[in-house]
């Protein structure tokens, strides 16, 4: 019986359902954008640095977070010095400029890093060939609208579109290694270096080596690197995701409270009608509770549906610069998220409701 008055209650005023179900869903995409903002960027850039094929990852004093690449503070012969070491089997030093967080032009020894990755894969062009050309990775070309042959402007420069790369690799932007030092003032200087040991099982031992070799360096193994890649090690994400998930509950609470208070004043006869049939309070603050739920299932669902639409519109417009994802193991928190907003909304026209006088209710106009 509970379900047949919340159906018809919520059918009977089509518009104002619609429109509650619309206000709850925009939190939820808040919430679920969010997270597959963060979510995707930290696997993008994980998924790069795995591509790199190195073991260990040296960096200096200005590049010391997973969120801050850029600077160059480490002397490019230090390169020479760690190569030298036993079981090193190559060494190679990339350097870093941030032009448009979270975008990065990296300068690399395209040689070198072909040594150690196996180079990078081009799906158009190829190869650096002569000086002003660049490569760039499918998803930037795609935001620049760039091809083969094309012209883009970075760094207060003009380049020719050499080659398109495939992404996981490293890089989205990719320079000369020495081109890139002279544009940054740079020369000789590198952001972070790369090493590949000759047998996995020396890697804790180069790492020792690297650590007393170079003391005022950060050095670690490319597993403990790419784990650091977590939300937790973003200055204010955590934060800016509670204040999120708190406008959520907020904007659920007000528009559920508002809706079912006015739904209340507009049933008062209703109301009066089930009391006087012998309809508990229980039974009446049930019916509110269950009507204000079921529009944040409603809610929820168009989130979901909404954060499919933000997905496809970032992919479409900004696909290197944010590379967001879909995270199906967030639709549960942003549901229940949802719900605990919808019911405590609810609770007050649900109680106003059972405190009605069926004597006055009746009596209504």
């Amino acid at each position: 019986m509970t379900g047949k008055l919340v159906q018809e209650n919520l059918k009977h005023r089509p518009m104002r359902s619609l429109l509650s179900i619309l206000l709850i869903g925009v939190p939820v995409t808040l919430i679920l954008s969010l997270v597959g903002l963060t979510k995707g960027m930290l696997e993008d850039s994980q998924q790069r640095q795995r591509g790199v094929g190195a073991d260990i990852i040296i960096r200096g004093s200005t590049a010391s977070s997973v969120i801050n690449f850029a600077g160059a503070s480490i002397p490019q012969n230090v390169v020479n010095l760690v190569e030298k070491l036993p079981h090193v089997k190559l060494a190679t030093g990339v350097i870093n400029h941030s032009i448009d967080p979270p975008l990065v032009v990296t300068g690399v020894d395209i040689s070198e890093f072909t040594r150690m990755s196996g180079g990078f894969e081009y799906l158009k062009g190829g190869p650096i060939q002569h000086p002003g050309e660049i490569l760039i990775d499918e998803s930037f070309a795609k935001q620049r609208d760039a091809g083969i042959g094309s012209t883009i402007k970075l760094l207060n420069h003009d380049w020719r579109v050499a080659g398109i790369i495939g992404g996981g690799k490293l890089a989205r932007i990719v320079l000369p290694l020495k081109v890139l030092q002279e544009l940054d003032e740079s020369t000789g200087k590198v952001s972070q270096i790369y090493v590949k040991v000759d047998d996995a099982s020396a890697i804790g031992v180069v790492v020792k080596e690297i650590r007393e070799l170079l003391p005022n360096y950060t050095v670690n193994t490319m597993e403990e690197w790419i784990s650091a890649f977590k939300v937790s090690n973003i200055p204010g994400i955590r934060e800016f995701t509670v204040v999120v998930i708190a406008i959520g509950v907020v904007i659920g609470f007000s528009v559920v409270c508002l809706s079912m208070y006015m739904a209340v004043l507009q049933r008062t006869r209703e109301i009066g009608i089930l009391k006087s049939l012998g309809a508990s309070k229980g039974f009446i603050l049930g019916i509110i509770l269950a009507e204000a739920e079921l529009l944040g299932v409603g809610g929820t669902i168009l989130g979901i549906v909404f954060s499919f639409g933000a997905y496809w519109l970032i992919r479409t417009l900004v696909p290197a610069s944010i590379p967001m994802i879909i995270v199906p193991g967030w639709w549960p928190i942003a549901g229940v998220i949802t719900l605990i907003g919808t019911g405590l909304g609810a609770l007050y026209p649900g109680l106003t409701a059972a405190a009605h006088d069926p004597i006055e209710a009746l009596a209504y106009e």
